[in-house]
């Protein structure tokens, strides 16, 4: 059975433009899967605790010796990696927040990014350890897109692809809080979707 992990980050929830390019790419999925298993994560209602200094205390002590708080701290990413892992396609929805992604994604980045497992190191540099494919659903007020401004798509596509996601597509909604260029810019990025599914 195939299956979609959606990752939300958007604090805007039903009003959100991101959300709502999602929307219609798990809806286009879901007729082309119609016995296909949507999983969404949202970091938004659910936020992730950030990495701190005693996340990676926990990481990098031997399994063996981990505290209970340890171990629960581990426990923490364990459960997002193999939710990703099981999933065949990865669809990201996220709004740009003063130039960037939000926190709380950020946090869920953190957390899956894992040494050995996700991700390793070699002799030619590092090797991503996830082969799925991934999309990617982001919306600004302004148009930031390919400007020195935007270090939100730049930034989730490498990610992305560091830990070996392949980003099939990326679908961009800027402008959002001016008017009619937005609303023009919103149609022609949930149009594509249809598209690209």
């Amino acid at each position: 059975m195939t299956t979609l992990l959606r990752i939300d980050s958007s604090a805007s929830g039903d009003n959100s433009k991101s959300r709502q390019l999602a929307d219609a790419f798990v809806a286009q999925w879901q007729a082309q899967n119609p016995n296909g298993t949507v999983v969404i994560r949202d970091v938004n209602a659910k936020p992730l605790p950030h990495f701190t200094s005693e996340t990676l205390a926990a990481l990098f002590t031997p399994e063996e010796d981990r505290s209970a708080e340890q171990k629960a701290i581990v426990a923490i990413g364990d459960e997002l990696i193999e939710e990703l892992e099981a999933a065949d396609v990865v669809a990201v929805s996220a709004p740009i927040y003063n130039f960037s992604i939000p926190s709380t994604l950020k946090s869920y980045f953190d957390y899956i990014a894992r040494a050995g497992r996700t991700f390793k190191y070699t002799e030619e540099g590092p090797v991503g350890l996830v082969n799925k494919d991934a999309y990617i659903f982001s919306a600004s007020g302004s148009f930031l897109e390919n400007t020195p401004y935007d270090h939100q798509l730049p930034y989730v596509k490498t990610f992305l692809n560091f830990l070996g996601l392949n980003v099939r597509d990326a679908f961009v909604a800027g402008g959002q809080a001016m008017g009619e260029e937005g609303d023009k810019a919103f149609a022609s990025a949930k149009g594509r979707i249809v598209e690209a599914v």
